[in-house]
């Protein structure tokens, strides 16, 4: 039987006053000023794709509530294993934002030295796991974390994130029985957004949603409104401290809608009916937050307006600087493998240093 949906702001404006969270005002007011960022760098960012300014995009636009609601449930000393439009968790972080556009460029300003595909961003300082393209692979990863940190006693949590789509892999299947066996502290965090790029969620399975699996595997499962910020925000908190506190894994199901297609290269009126898309934009997670926080007194027109236009502000001067950057400096074709280089890898680089005139030859050539 499908479990029903935790929710603390009802579309229709209602409030569970009863289960509200307990937070500050300034935090409630953070969280939309981190779904507004999110919403306006997904558009700026989505353009510049369409330019040939930077190759390839994932939106996050309807999921800025399961995305930025979650992030915000865990502390600083835990990980976080994204799938494609988790993104506004490393902002969340501190994450710098040049460096996160510089990221989607590739160039000398990016931390992976444009190695990585663009949305596979990933910091250890922030610790931040990149995705991995093929599906599912970070919920093994994320579950293997956690046991890592059971082993050495340390407090810290994993927040492992995935598709409706993913549960379909058998990395689902072997990190949640692993999981819960060995009770590790992972919170596994499905984003069901209704589509795994074009097949729709009535494909993937046959059972009342994803939460109820849980059960099969034995841990709790949790069904959210992923388009409730509170509600997810109450749902992830609780499922961290009970993972932090030694009772093992939870398996979370916001039910949300991707709005926009499954990235820049997809056409998603080819395969779903766009009426159906039209419903839920009108459960648009920014605008029923707005909404609550304007009952509150804590939102006005003004100050509305006012975070809009600072976090324009931000993204502009961000992408000013990320384009402004050379390409990877070419010593960074032999970094970060070896903790010490060896010979063969120190000699191709000092003849690389050679052909190029000698030193290091940042923005010689793109990579």
């Amino acid at each position: 039987m499908r479990l029903a949906p935790l929710q603390v702001l009802e579309p229709s404006g209602k409030v569970h006053a009863a289960l509200l969270p307990a937070l500050p005002p300034d935090t409630l007011v953070a969280l939309y000023e981190a779904m507004v960022r999110t919403r306006i760098l997904d558009t700026r960012m989505l353009a510049l794709q369409r330019q040939g300014r930077i190759g390839f995009y994932g939106t996050c636009k309807g999921q800025e509530a399961a995305t930025v609601g979650s992030g915000l449930a865990v502390e600083d000393k835990d990980w976080i294993f994204p799938a494609l439009r988790e993104g506004a968790v490393l902002l969340l972080r501190g994450f710098p934002l040049d460096r996160y556009v510089a990221q989607l460029i590739g160039n000398s300003l990016d931390e992976t030295h444009g190695r990585q595909m663009p949305c596979h961003f990933s910091s250890a300082r922030h610790r931040f796991v990149s995705l991995s393209s093929p599906i599912g692979t970070q919920i093994l990863q994320g579950m293997g974390a956690a046991w890592a940190a059971k082993i050495r006693r340390e407090p810290v949590v994993s927040l492992t994130y995935f598709g409706d789509g993913a549960t379909s892999e058998p990395d689902f299947h072997a990190a949640l029985t692993f999981g819960a066996v060995h009770k590790v502290p992972c919170v596994f965090f499905c984003q069901n957004n209704q589509f795994a790029i074009s097949v729709p969620f009535s494909r993937q399975t046959a059972s009342d949603g994803i939460a109820v699996k849980a059960k099969a595997y034995g841990m709790p499962g949790v069904a959210v409104d992923g388009n409730d910020v509170l509600a997810v925000y109450s749902v992830t908190k609780e499922a961290v401290e009970r993972a932090r506190a030694g009772q093992g894994p939870t398996l979370i199901e916001a039910i949300t809608y991707r709005l926009e297609g499954h990235s820049s290269s997809d056409d998603p009126a080819r395969y779903r009916d766009e009426e159906v898309t039209r419903q839920w934009l009108l459960r648009d997670p920014m605008v029923r937050y707005r909404n609550f926080l304007f009952a509150q007194g804590l939102l006005d027109e003004a100050r509305e307006a006012a975070i809009a236009a600072a976090q324009k502000a931000a993204i502009d001067a961000a992408i000013a600087a990320a384009e402004a950057a050379p390409p990877p400096d070419t010593d960074t074709l032999f970094t970060d493998v070896y903790a010490h280089v060896p010979p063969h890898i120190a000699e191709q680089r000092e003849a690389l240093r050679r052909e190029r005139g000698g030193g290091s030859n940042e923005g010689a050539f793109p990579l």
